[in-house]
């Protein structure tokens, strides 16, 4: 395959970075993958969609536009049967807006103090957009179903991962390795989908 980019992801989060640098060559796709730190004029996009879908799709028409280059931005959380939901869209809000990863947790946790395990089923769920410089936008989504630990164990991945199970295994997202975690996780499953669309586009125009 030839290499395909530069791209940008839009964010700024180099962990996020990383994790999708990771997903793209564990898949064989040798793409080049830029983030917005390389482009301190890019201004944020706010998060106010009503989905995961609308935010990623805004992030990444944005950076495309902002850029010139093709750009992919994701959009993700933690739905809690639970909790109805929540936090959803919300998840990187959740205890604040200057909250870390810490105080995220903690909320979710005391939040769910009586919650017993049957009850406790979950999904991370990611929306990944795909962006043309022209605006033009495919968005495409992964889930991971699980349920949410009591207490935080690992010292890997970010976000929630130290609080979540995934469906069929009895670590959390944080106690896997990086190959491991990419394999089932909700982002992992989105960015193959649209590393296969970034494939299928450099295709085209070849």
């Amino acid at each position: 395959m030839k290499p395909i980019g530069p791209i940008v992801l839009a964010t700024r989060n180099p962990h996020k970075l990383r994790e999708v640098r990771q997903i793209f060559a564990g898949g064989g796709w040798d793409i080049e993958v830029r983030g917005l730190e390389e482009f301190p004029n890019v201004p944020e996009t706010p998060e106010t969609g009503a989905t995961f879908a609308d935010n990623a799709a805004a992030k990444a028409r944005a950076a495309a536009r902002e850029t010139g280059l093709i750009a992919v931005a994701d959009d993700s959380g933690l739905e809690v049967d639970a909790l109805g939901g929540r936090p959803g869209i919300e998840s990187n809000r959740f205890a604040g807006p200057a909250a870390d990863d810490a105080a995220r947790i903690a909320k979710l946790l005391g939040m769910m103090r009586d919650v017993p395990p049957p009850q406790r089923t979950a999904r991370f769920r990611c929306a990944a957009a795909m962006a043309s410089p022209a605006g033009e936008v495919t968005v495409v989504e992964g889930v991971c179903e699980g349920i949410v630990a009591d207490a935080p164990r690992g010292g890997s991945g970010f976000g929630y991962d130290p609080v979540f199970i995934p469906a069929g295994h009895d670590r959390t997202l944080a106690e896997m390795s990086a190959e491991e975690k990419n394999r089932i996780s909700h982002r992992g499953q989105a960015f193959r989908a649209a590393a296969e669309l970034l494939a299928r586009t450099a295709r085209e125009k070849a």
